[in-house]
């Protein structure tokens, strides 16, 4: 089952299966490149109504910490990277070699945390867009650079 809310990063849709997130895709909107059907749209699913409250929050600044049952689908390492990202807090960053070096890997763990991190299905829940390059620079960003730069600055320290 699914469901689709507006956001200041374009509409995303947020697909559940089992009780849990399993994706939240930025539009446009395509068929899943795992060939797991998406079900129904289901806009009063509880699990769907507090993950877009959540969502919401998030974007309001008003939520630091999503507390969803997530259920991503990846491999062992996609998993294990994955994991690591939710442990990065609101409104700080961590490069691909931290990521990797607290894997208890080298730097040459660095491009596969990267791909893992492009892998991630469910963006902004797992904040992939708190990864950035070795340099502090901007890098790579399955929904596009200036998505992760909103997110980004969502994040930030602003004195109202």
């Amino acid at each position: 089952m699914w469901t689709v809310m507006q956001s200041p990063v374009g509409d995303l849709r947020i697909v559940a299966q089992d009780d849990a997130i399993t994706r939240v895709e930025f539009s446009p909107h395509r068929r899943p490149e795992d060939g797991r059907p998406v079900g129904e749209c289901c806009d009063d699913a509880p699990l769907l109504v507090e993950a877009r409250a959540q969502l919401a929050a998030y974007f309001a600044r008003e939520l630091k910490e999503f507390t969803l049952p997530l259920a991503p689908i990846g491999t062992d390492f996609q998993q294990q990277v994955w994991a690591q990202l939710c442990k990065i807090p609101w409104g700080e960053t961590a490069t691909y070699g931290q990521i990797a070096h607290r894997l208890g890997r080298t730097n040459a763990a660095s491009r596969a945390v990267g791909l893992a991190n492009g892998r991630n299905p469910i963006p902004i829940v797992v904040p992939c867009h708190r990864v950035i390059g070795a340099d502090g620079t901007l890098t790579g960003y399955a929904g596009g650079m200036d998505r992760k730069q909103v997110l980004l600055d969502i994040e930030a320290d602003v004195l109202f």
